[in-house]
C-alpha cells in the first residue's frame, strides 16, 4: 500500500475512525503542511483546500475495503495504521489530535483559512465564518495578474494540484490541452479529470486535438537530432494545415488574455506546444511564457 493512503487511515484512525469530508480535507490539509515532504497537495476549492488524490485514494480504499462507501471518510478495518507511520508523522497527528479534537467546523475553518489562505481564494463559505480582516488576507492571497500572455506547462513530473496551482497563481482563465490523444496514465490528467479540475478553480478547459502529433510519429525519438527533425516537420507540414484552430487559439487569447496550453513533457523545447506558442508569437505578436 502507497505510504500517503497509510497517512489517511491512521489520521481516520486517530479522530475516531469516522470524518465528515471537509473536516478531513482540512485536517489533511494541517497534517500535510507540517510533513517535510508532504503527502497531499491541495488546490483552492469552494470550501477551501481540497486534495484530489486524496479523493482518488478513497475510491481505490473503498474498493478494496479499507474505507466504507459513504459520502463521510469512515474506516472499514481494524488494522492499526498509526504505528505504520514513521515516528515524525507519529508526532505530528498526535499534535494535530490535540490540537483539534474538541474544535468545531467553525473554528476550524476559521484556522485554516487564516493560516492558509490561498487555498480559500475560491471559498464560498469565507463570508460566513470570518471577520473582515481575515477577508482581507485571503483577498491578498488571490493571484493578481493584469497581463495578457500565452503561458505553456507540462505536466511531467508533477502532481495534479501543483500543476492547477501554477495555472491559478497566473490568474489563467482558459487551459487548452494540444495532446492529439488527450490520455494518461498519470493521475489527473485524462481529460475528465483535467476538466474536472478545472472547473473547481474556475478556470474554462478545452481539447483541441487538431494541434496535436500523431502517436505513431512519436515512437523512436532517441535522441534530440530526432526531437528537432519531429518538431521541424510539425511546423512544415501540421501547422499550415491548421490555421482554423490557430486562429481560434488567438481569438481565445485576445477574449480571454491568460490562456494556458498544455501537453505532456516538462521542457516546452521537448514537446510541439512551443511551435503552438511560437506560431501565435511571430503571426500575431502574442506575448509567451513558459512555466
Amino acid at each position: 500500500m502507497y505510504y500517503r493512503r497509510k497517512v489517511i487511515l491512521a489520521l481516520l484512525e486517530q479522530f475516531g475512525g469516522k470524518l465528515k469530508s471537509t473536516r478531513f480535507q482540512k485536517l489533511l490539509l494541517i497534517f500535510t503542511r507540517q510533513q517535510k515532504k508532504p503527502n497531499y497537495e491541495f488546490i483552492p476549492y469552494k470550501y477551501g483546500a481540497y486534495s484530489m488524490q486524496a479523493r482518488a485514494d478513497k475510491g481505490t480504499m473503498i474498493k478494496y475495503g479499507l474505507l466504507k462507501e459513504s459520502k463521510k471518510w469512515i474506516v472499514n478495518t481494524r488494522d492499526d495504521y498509526i504505528i505504520q507511520l514513521n515516528q515524525t508523522d507519529q508526532r505530528i497527528l498526535k499534535d494535530l489530535f490535540n490540537q483539534f479534537k474538541d474544535v468545531g467546523y467553525k473554528e476550524l475553518v476559521q484556522y485554516t483559512y487564516r493560516n492558509y489562505p490561498f487555498y480559500a481564494i475560491n471559498s464560498e463559505i469565507a463570508q460566513k465564518y470570518l471577520d473582515n480582516d481575515s477577508l482581507k488576507l485571503i483577498e491578498f492571497s488571490k493571484p493578481k495578474n493584469e497581463t495578457k500572455k500565452l503561458y505553456t506547462i507540462g505536466y511531467e513530473g508533477i502532481k495534479a494540484e501543483s500543476y492547477m496551482n501554477r495555472l491559478v497563481s497566473k490568474d489563467v482563465r482558459v487551459l487548452v490541452d494540444v495532446r492529439k490523444n488527450s490520455m494518461s496514465m498519470k493521475y489527473g490528467f485524462n481529460k475528465s479529470q483535467l476538466k474536472s479540475m478545472c472547473d473547481k478553480v474556475g478556470i474554462k478547459f478545452l481539447h483541441m486535438s487538431e494541434l496535436g502529433i500523431e502517436s505513431d510519429k512519436r515512437k523512436n525519438l532517441n535522441t534530440k537530432a530526432d526531437y528537432e527533425k519531429l518538431f521541424q516537420e510539425y511546423e512544415s507540414d501540421v501547422l499550415p494545415q491548421r490555421l482554423e484552430q490557430l486562429e481560434e487559439l488567438y481569438h481565445l487569447f485576445m477574449k480571454n488574455e491568460r490562456v494556458a496550453i498544455t501537453c505532456f513533457e516538462k521542457e516546452y523545447t521537448s514537446c510541439h506546444r512551443h511551435k503552438v506558442s511560437a506560431y501565435l508569437n511571430q503571426e500575431y505578436g502574442v506575448p509567451i511564457e513558459h512555466l
